[in-house]
Formats: C-alpha cells, structure tokens, sequence
C-alpha cells in the first residue's frame, strides 16, 4: 500500500463524536513509551503526524486520521501510565473500553510490545481482554533496532510461549522498528488485505 494521503481529523475523549463514517478504522494501542507515535509516523512517513514526546502517556485522547480518503489510523492513549492520577487513568479505560465496544468499523487493533522486554502482565491481561470481548487485534513488536538479532529472536519466542499458554494459537504478529523502517511494508499490507474485504469493489 502505498500512503498518498494522511491528515488529522479530529481528537475527542467521547466515542460518540468520533467521526461519523462507515469508513474500516486501525486502533494502535499499547503501553507508555512504546513508541506509538514514531511508529504511526513511520507508517504514515509523515515525520509529525502524531505527536512524539519524551514524556509517556502524551497520548491522552482518541485521535483519528484519514488515511488515503479511505480508511482510519486512530491513536489510543496508552495504557500502563506511571504519571498520571488514578482518576484519569480511569477515564483513559473508560474511554478506550467504550471504544472498542462501540466501534464497529474497527477492523483491527494492533498492539504494540516493546520487542526489548520479556512478557509484561499489563499486557497479557490487555490482550486477554480484547480476547475475551471478540476485538481482533495483532502485535506489533517495536524498538526491535535496539537489540541484537539472536536477542529479538529470543524475546519474540518468550512471548509465544507466554501466550499460547492461554490461547491456542498466537495472533498475527509484526516485527517492526521505526528507526530503520523494518515491517513497514508487512503491515500496511496487512490492513490493505483487510480494507479490501471490508469496502464495497
């Protein structure tokens, strides 16, 4: 797929004023400091489509982008904060549960994992959670230049093995790094597989 257009549509805290289109959605989610943002502009090749931050949870609204006329990038706060209140870490949850109860043009929610870290229970209990409410969703693994390819390798089989010790068999998966562009291709032609059974020929 090639990117010919990417521009911001709106930000809400309130999914009933997400836009009011039929048009298939892409929900990127995952802990603070994964590195959603460079990833969404790697993506995008858009140097500041989303905002990047050296501070974690900069990300505390529904942010949807128009991708191609044709399909929604939407920017999910992270879950996991450290620095932020309980009562907001509350909102956040309502917000992003309320999401993806009521979206039914999300297509698919890509979570990102931090390729460098072993299994992290946050994120086994988040993706059990999409499980259990029937929310496809893929993982895509981020940051992978950080480390040596035998270590990525090992870290990659850590988490199969983590998963499939609750699921029969492991979500679609991507390798991605934003520095060096690595999976950009992969999951573009991810989504554009699943546009294609979605939209009318």
């Amino acid at each position: 797929m090639k990117i010919k257009s990417a521009e911001f549509v709106i930000s809400n805290s309130e999914v009933s004023k997400c836009p009011d289109s039929k048009l298939p959605e892409y929900a990127f989610i995952g802990r603070s400091n994964v590195g959603k943002s460079s990833l969404i502009n790697m993506l995008t090749e858009r140097k500041s489509l989303a905002k990047t931050s050296g501070r974690p949870g900069k990300t505390q609204l529904i942010n949807h982008f128009l991708i191609n006329e044709s399909w929604h990038l939407v920017d999910l706060p992270g879950y996991g904060y450290a620095k932020v209140s309980k009562s907001a870490k509350k909102t956040f949850q309502r917000f992003i549960t309320a999401y993806f109860e009521k979206r039914e043009q999300m297509l698919c929610a890509f979570v990102l994992i931090d390729s460098r870290h072993k299994p992290q229970t946050i994120d086994m209990e988040f993706m059990q959670w999409l499980g259990e409410h029937g929310v496809p969703f893929c993982i895509i693994f981020t940051k992978t230049d950080k480390l040596k390819p035998k270590a990525l390798e090992r870290n990659i089989e850590s988490y199969k093995a983590e998963m499939l010790q609750t699921w029969t068999e492991m979500p679609p998966y991507f390798v991605t790094s934003s520095t060096t562009g690595m999976g950009r291709e992969s999951v573009l032609d991810y989504i554009d597989s699943l546009n294609e059974q979605f939209l009318p020929q």
